[in-house]
């Protein structure tokens, strides 16, 4: 019994003596005490310096899926627009709003930093963009990994999408 009170009030003593950090010096107008800051953790890089995926420019991927090759006419299909926009509102306006972030990101300007295909197949295939797209999991961290539902979109649905993001500036 002896021993455990004397090894108890060891273990108070050191642990007591442990946390100081702060050095007490006697002045000419008293003393003063001086504490040691805990040594922090530097980040290699500050949020400024940080261009989120939302943001980033990438015009040279076409990501992962079924959409090799999309070919642009000069001139925006205004039909295929339309009907762009009908599938847009009825499948996508939930998560995705125009001019602002929201569960997802703002679609207009979107083929400034994408590609056509690259739009295509994260529309036709997001769960495999998320797993094998650098961009497309980037996407996902940012949105606090809200995934973006498989809709089960046809191609031309999904063109159709794309002809309309074109008209949103």
């Amino acid at each position: 019994m002896k021993a455990t009170i004397k090894g108890i009030t060891l273990l108070l003593a050191l642990i007591m003596m442990a946390c100081g950090g702060k050095k007490e010096s006697k002045k000419d107008d008293g003393f003063s005490v001086e504490r040691k800051k805990a040594p922090t953790e530097q980040p290699a890089q500050t949020s400024t310096d940080v261009v989120k995926a939302s943001e980033r420019v990438d015009l040279t991927t076409k990501g992962v899926g079924p959409v090799k090759s999309v070919d642009l006419a000069p001139e925006i299909d205004q039909a295929m627009a339309a009907e762009g926009k009908k599938v847009y509102d009825q499948m996508c306006l939930a998560c995705h709003r125009i001019g602002k972030k929201f569960i997802g990101p703002a679609p207009n300007g979107i083929l400034e930093r994408r590609t056509p295909e690259w739009v295509m197949n994260m529309i036709l295939n997001p769960q495999e963009m998320v797993q094998k797209d650098p961009l497309a999991n980037d996407l996902l961290k940012e949105f606090n990994g809200s995934p973006m539902s498989n809709q089960g979109l046809t191609e031309d649905q999904a063109r159709a999408i794309l002809e309309y993001f074109r008209t949103l500036k």
